[in-house]
């Protein structure tokens, strides 16, 4: 990793971490702009029981309105799912640093597809977080709520 993503993903890691913490499941991101952090936020679908209050979208709701996301960067513990994926998409964020896809493989390369720039950073802090989760528990049921797998 580069520093500057070590920076980005260690903040989006501290959410996944306090998503962690709180109940939920440990999935973090950071928008970033000019090297600046402009928003973060974590997997909060147990707390809110908001079914789509994955980390992404909980990220880009707290960013509130931009004029354009077309000079971001998301940074995101986990691999996208199609619904994050849809949103990074329809907001043309050009550019997703991933902290890891072993857990869950996502959709890197159906966004690689439509030209967003995908770093896959097989990030050993985002991996341990998440073997943390799967190990307590009833977590894995609530993964699976998650990703909507039976």
């Amino acid at each position: 990793m580069t520093d500057k993503h070590d920076l980005f993903m260690a903040q989006a890691l501290a959410e996944a971490e306090q998503g962690m913490a709180d109940g939920g499941l440990p999935i973090g991101a950071v928008l970033v702009r000019d090297g600046q952090v402009v928003s973060r936020g974590h997997n909060q679908r147990v707390q809110q029981g908001d079914p789509i209050a994955h980390g992404e979208m909980d990220c880009l709701r707290k960013a509130g309105r931009q004029h354009s996301y077309r000079d971001t960067v998301l940074y995101t513990t986990l691999s996208p799912c199609m619904m994050c994926t849809g949103t990074i998409l329809q907001f043309g964020i050009p550019k997703v640093v991933v902290g890891e896809a072993e857990t869950f493989e996502g959709n890197i390369p159906f966004l690689r597809e439509r030209g967003v720039e995908v770093v896959l950073l097989d990030d050993e802090g985002c991996k341990d977080v998440m073997r943390r989760f799967m190990a307590q528990p009833g977590n894995l049921a609530l993964w699976h709520e998650d990703i909507a797998e039976d």
